[in-house]
């Protein structure tokens, strides 16, 4: 299988919206749709701390993932983390989390990205199996942590 990756731009943002809105309600993630719009409308216009890919057909996609840039000494340059992957439920295990993991790190790394991150649930083993024959491995000396500024 191939999957189509399309850079979205503004003309996604309601498709867009409708998946990650899926994709937030499937992770019980809290945030309101003007919050989410907000968060995605810089990433459509061309920010340069990130992009979003449109998974599968442009008009009828089937999931989306967001990819947010950063400088790393340690791995010597420009990396990428995957804030968000998310495929519709009916879709998944058909191939596209794989087709996707094999075609962005080689265009990423062709944009002169060093290395490329994600988070994963510690109880998510279907996904964990996804990142580990894409080529993820776990750091375990590290865990991610955060503080929220706001």
């Amino acid at each position: 299988m191939s999957t189509a990756l399309h850079l979205a731009g503004p003309d996604d943002l309601a498709p867009l919206a409708k998946l990650v809105a899926a994709f937030h309600a499937e992770m019980k993630i809290d945030q309101d749709e003007d919050a989410r719009q907000n968060a995605l409308i810089p990433l459509l216009e061309g920010s340069p701390y990130g992009a979003i890919y449109i998974l599968g057909p442009r008009r009828a996609p089937v999931g989306y993932v967001i990819v947010t840039f950063s400088w790393s000494v340690e791995f010597g340059g420009l990396d990428a983390f995957v804030d968000e992957f998310f495929i519709r439920p009916g879709v998944r295990r058909r191939g596209v989390g794989s087709d996707v993991l094999i075609a962005l790190p080689k265009a990423l790394s062709d944009a002169g990205i060093r290395a490329f991150h994600l988070e994963v649930d510690r109880e998510d083993a279907a996904a964990q199996r996804l990142y580990t024959r894409a080529g993820f491995r776990p750091r375990d000396r590290y865990m991610l942590m955060t503080r929220l500024l706001t």
